[in-house]
């Protein structure tokens, strides 16, 4: 049976950036928007080991079983990563959790490999009404538009345009853009991005795509429109990408 410390609802921690309408919920689940509210504020950093369970139990005033849960509730949905003997870390944007977590693009002989990245072109501008929408943004706001091309074996495979709130990015247009963008977000402007919601459509390449893929026009391709959303489940990138995928298929695998 529950403790009576286990059967209240968390109290906000004093201040603002732990202070939350938390709700009726399950404690674990009250225990896990905590934390991740602590990741939002950036208390621990990618790569970083959390306090231990103990710890993390004293200082909220629940069992160690109900932080267990909670930790285990963000190692599914890939925040942090639980090591046997070593602990719990903050989970880092590299190649190989992006490559499982977010870029489902497989060879038809089941190898998974990383794509190379080449930016094709790097502007800033006012929005449209497309951005506004997928993004979220306000009629004024400005973004950051980027277009680069993804091999795959040293073979052209896609061609993808991603937008990026100018207001979230100050000075992303100054730097050296990397394969991992994801990694960028977070190391230096603090913005983990936590999820994604995609939609997939069969389509037939553009005379523009066909340019820069290196194949005829009218090639049959898969289009992924993906929006990334981060810890505060924020639209962070809007990003369309066109696959071919004559050797290769889209692998998503439930849990």
């Amino acid at each position: 049976m529950a403790s009576s410390t286990e059967q209240k609802v968390l109290e906000p921690a004093a201040g603002p950036a732990e202070a939350e309408a938390l709700g009726f919920r399950p404690l674990y689940r009250q225990v896990r928007d905590r934390l991740i509210r602590r990741l939002v504020d950036g208390v621990w950093s990618p790569g970083e080991p959390l306090p231990s369970e103990i710890q993390l139990a004293a200082e909220l005033g629940v069992s160690q079983g109900t932080v267990r849960k909670a930790l285990d509730a963000m190692a599914a949905e890939n925040l942090v990563v639980r090591r046997q003997g070593r602990g719990t870390f903050v989970a880092r944007h590299d190649e190989e959790r992006i490559m499982f977590q977010f870029f489902k693009l497989v060879g038809d002989d089941g190898a998974r490999s990383f794509p190379v990245s080449t930016v094709l072109s790097l502007s800033q501008g006012r929005s449209n009404a497309r951005e506004r929408q997928a993004l979220g943004l306000s009629k004024d706001a400005r973004v950051i538009r980027i277009r680069r091309l993804r091999s795959i074996a040293g073979r052209p495979a896609i061609v993808e345009d991603i937008t990026l709130p100018e207001a979230m990015f100050p000075g992303f247009a100054g730097m050296e853009i990397p394969n991992n963008l994801y990694g960028l977000y977070a190391m230096h402007f603090g913005i983990t991005i936590a999820s994604t919601r995609e939609q997939l459509k069969a389509v037939a390449i553009s005379e523009v795509d066909a340019v820069a893929l290196g194949a005829p026009a009218g090639t049959p391709a898969l289009k992924i429109d993906r929006l990334a959303l981060s810890l505060e489940r924020q639209p962070v990138e809007w990003r369309v990408s066109v696959c071919l995928t004559d050797q290769l298929h889209y692998l998503s695998e439930l849990r």
